[in-house]
C-alpha cells in the first residue's frame, strides 16, 4: 500500500504522558509505538495529533461524581458515562504530547474534551451532549478541504478514541486505516468486540510495514 503523500492523512491519537507507563490512565505497551509513530509522520504531509485537553472537573472523571470509582460506568441524561481517573487536565504535563512525537511533523493538533459536560473520544466528533447531539469538531471539513481521500490511524487507545475516530472517519466519507501495530487498548479483552465494531463500519486493520511512501 503506496502512501499518497499529499491525499492521505496521518491521525496520532492521544500520545500524551498520563496514557503512557507511569501515567494517570496507563495504557499497556502505550510507550512502544511512540517512536514508529514519530519515524512515520514525515511520509504525510498533514499530520493531525490529537490531545484530550480536559478542564478539572470533567464529566468523564471518577471524582466529579460522588462515590464513583474508575473505570465503571454511569448513566447520565445523555446516556452512559465511561469514568477514569483524572487526566490529561489541560496545561499539565499529563495532557503534553511526549517529546519523541516529532511537533515538526503535526501540521494540526486537536484539543478534544475541552467542555466539562461532555466527553470526546472521536477527532471528528464529541460525543453525545446535553442537547442530544454530537458536535463536529470540524475536522473533516478541513482534511476535505486539504484534498485528503485516506486517513491512517494510531495512537491511544484502540478501544475508545482510535475507534471511535476511525468510525466517524468512516463516516464522513474518508477511506479509513487503523494501523493495528501502532496502538494499544485500554481492554484487550475486547479486542474482538473493537474488530466487529470497526468492520461494521468499513474500516479496515493494517500493519505499518504495509505502508510503501509513493
Amino acid at each position: 500500500m503506496r502512501i499518497d503523500r499529499e491525499r492521505d492523512a496521518l491521525l496520532a491519537v492521544d500520545l500524551q504522558h498520563d496514557f503512557l507507563p507511569g501515567g494517570a490512565l496507563a495504557i499497556a505497551g502505550g510507550d512502544a509505538i511512540v517512536a514508529p509513530i514519530a519515524r512515520l509522520a514525515p511520509a504525510f504531509a498533514t499530520v493531525v495529533a490529537t490531545q484530550d485537553w480536559h478542564p478539572p472537573g470533567h464529566v468523564s472523571f471518577a471524582s466529579a461524581h460522588p462515590g464513583a470509582q474508575p473505570y465503571g460506568t454511569i448513566a447520565l441524561a445523555q446516556g452512559p458515562q465511561e469514568l477514569w481517573p483524572d487526566h490529561c487536565v489541560r496545561g499539565t504535563r499529563g495532557a503534553a504530547l511526549h517529546p519523541d512525537f516529532p511537533d515538526a511533523a503535526a501540521t494540526v493538533i486537536l484539543r478534544k474534551g475541552t467542555r466539562r459536560e461532555v466527553d470526546s473520544y472521536s477527532a471528528f466528533r464529541e460525543n453525545v451532549g446535553p442537547d442530544g447531539h454530537r458536535p463536529t469538531t470540524g475536522l473533516g471539513a478541513l482534511l476535505a478541504a486539504r484534498g485528503v481521500r485516506r486517513v491512517f490511524l494510531c495512537g491511544l487507545a484502540r478501544d475508545f478514541c482510535v475507534l471511535w475516530s476511525s468510525e466517524d472517519a468512516a463516516a464522513e466519507g474518508f477511506e479509513a486505516f487503523v494501523l493495528d501495530d501502532l496502538t494499544r487498548p485500554v481492554f484487550p479483552e475486547r479486542k474482538a468486540e473493537v474488530d466487529r465494531a470497526l468492520a461494521r463500519a468499513g474500516v479496515r486493520l493494517v500493519c505499518s510495514s504495509e505502508l510503501r511512501v509513493a
